[in-house]
């Protein structure tokens, strides 16, 4: 198939630091042309790819300090997606919901992987005005809050098989936190289980302007109170697995409904359980008791610390290679490509003549 991936400008693909969005589109990207699909992505001109890339802007806007405002440059974006469309057997967006109005010439080839948080009082109007429109969830939970719309499925993440190596054997090792310092991530949570654990806790973790405050005011002073606790700051993809793979475990003790916590496969394939919160879609990501246990409380965190030795990193790493690869994901996407409504291919359309397709959910 010949497809298009229209990613955010806000990071390049893949993104040199964080961004979660933007590694998946990479992920998904490669893994398509891997698979033999004639890729094009639409991303940032920092972007690295084996795709045709289209350089939207000269390189993402995070790390561009004269960007004051990114809507202009994302309307740039949907212009040249616009310009282009016809030469595409699918296009799919990673962008919310900016480009919904100027798809609907060509709405029956597009998808849209939503991969925010949908809980937000603005976004049911949105959607419901475009009720068609073919979306993508990734977890089933993360659905719960939009009104009837047209899922054309869910499609859990995925990353390729040997980006990270797993690490069967562990000696002094510690907890770890890995994401982005802010209230719902709940970093207190993390300090406070290490502390009454007695176990290390080592945080690799950006700071956005925007959670500065909570920063100063919540977490510097925590963390000054354990010296148990090191704060590492914002790591690399190339230190991840180092990071991760020395670790006893991951804390994810988030306090808010997750879409789906990459970090979580992430750990896993560096057959590192992880120690979550029940909350969004950590039910569906971590099996309990195999990948890792999940939790309710600090009191239940604590206790599932010294419960780590009981688990298998073998069969932690096992559980990521049966459900969470950037080749099942890839699968999972061209089975959606192919039951679009408008796609161009042959076995769409005799799919379509057979009646078979609607309502397709495809998971993990």
């Amino acid at each position: 198939m010949k497809i298009a991936q229209i990613a955010p400008l806000a990071e390049s693909v893949p993104p040199l630091l964080y961004g979660g969005t933007e590694r998946i589109v990479s992920y998904l990207t490669e893994e398509l042309v891997r698979q033999g699909h004639d890729v094009t992505l639409f991303a940032s001109g920092d972007s690295r790819t084996s795709a045709e890339l289209v350089p939207i802007t000269e390189k993402a806007l995070r790390l561009n300090p004269r960007v004051v405002d990114p809507i202009p440059y994302h309307m740039m974006l949907l212009e040249e997606v616009r310009r282009r469309a016809d030469e595409f057997d699918a296009l799919h967006f990673h962008i919310d919901l900016l480009h919904h109005p100027m798809t609907q010439d060509f709405a029956g080839r597009t998808i849209t992987t939503l991969h925010g948080r949908l809980d937000l009082p603005d976004l049911p109007p949105f959607y419901r005005t475009f009720a068609d429109n073919s979306l993508v969830s990734i977890s089933d939970h993360q659905r719960l809050p939009m009104p009837p719309v047209n899922w054309a499925g869910t499609v859990y993440h995925g990353l390729p098989a040997g980006l990270l190596s797993p690490r069967f054997q562990v000696e002094d090792g510690y907890l770890a936190f890995l994401g982005r310092i802010s209230p719902e991530k709940r970093p207190d949570r993390a300090i406070r289980i290490a502390a009454r654990s007695g176990m290390p806790l080592r945080i690799a973790a950006k700071v956005d302007a925007v959670d500065r405050a909570y920063w100063e005011s919540d977490i510097a002073p925590l963390i000054e109170q354990y010296p148990n606790v090191r704060f590492i700051g914002e790591i690399n993809e190339a230190q991840k697995a180092d990071f991760l793979g020395r670790a006893s475990a991951l804390l994810f003790p988030i306090d808010w409904p997750e879409p789906f916590g990459l970090v979580m496969i992430e750990a896993m394939a560096c057959a590192t359980p992880t120690i979550a919160f029940r909350c969004g879609s950590v039910p569906e990501v971590i099996d309990h008791g195999v990948s890792g246990f999940i939790v309710e409380s600090e009191d239940e965190a604590v206790a599932a610390v010294a419960d780590l030795p009981k688990l298998d990193r073998a069969i932690v790493r096992a559980a990521f290679d049966a459900r969470f690869t950037a080749e099942r994901m890839a699968a999972d996407y061209v089975a959606l490509y192919h039951d679009l409504p408008g796609a161009r291919t042959d076995a769409a359309r005799l799919r379509r003549e057979r009646g078979e397709g609607a309502g397709l959910q495809v998971v993990a």
